[in-house]
């Protein structure tokens, strides 16, 4: 892609409501934030609450978080309560989840992790995986640290937003 080419999306994307744009290629990856990307952010965050049963997933709302089982979401408050302890400490930076789906440490169960607990990480390291609609999508970091803890266990789903990793920033 030329950089006119660069310009003309750019013009164009500032007279339309859209907050982000993603254009990768195996050449280049090209991101582009509005600046309404955090007005539509703020949106999708705070939805209506939904009864928490697996069969209200809706298909045509991939945004919309999932709430999980009780029996499933008392480890989940468990966890947050330990990064609680650990953010009391030192100010960590988390890696959040981008999208509503299952959380997987590794490419397939036979192979390692992407990231573990003492890992130095950087911005566009994989970290994770999280799959949805039967798509697997890379999470990637956009901070430089330690991982210090892993906060989602493997294979299990995950909400939007919700902290994956806490990791130190190094200085």
């Amino acid at each position: 892609m030329e950089f006119d080419q660069i310009k003309e999306l750019i013009k164009l994307l500032q007279g339309t409501t859209v907050g982000e744009f993603k254009y990768e290629t195996t050449e280049m990856s090209l991101s582009i934030r509005t600046k309404d990307y955090q007005k539509v952010r703020t949106e999708v965050v705070s939805p209506a609450p939904m009864m928490p049963t697996m069969g209200a997933m809706p298909m045509a709302a991939p945004a919309a978080p999932v709430v999980a089982p009780q029996q499933e979401a008392a480890p989940a408050q468990e966890k947050s309560q330990d990064a609680g302890e650990l953010k009391d400490n030192v100010n960590y930076l988390e890696i959040k989840s981008p999208m509503v789906g299952t959380f997987y440490r590794s490419s397939s169960p036979e192979k390692p992790p992407f990231v573990k607990v003492g890992d130095v990480i950087g911005p566009d390291d994989t970290v994770c995986l999280i799959e949805a609609m039967k798509l697997f999508n890379e999470v990637k970091s956009e901070v430089t640290g330690r991982v210090v803890k892993v906060l989602a266990e493997d294979a299990s789903p995950v909400e939007y937003e919700q902290v994956l990793f806490l990791v130190e920033p190094l200085v």
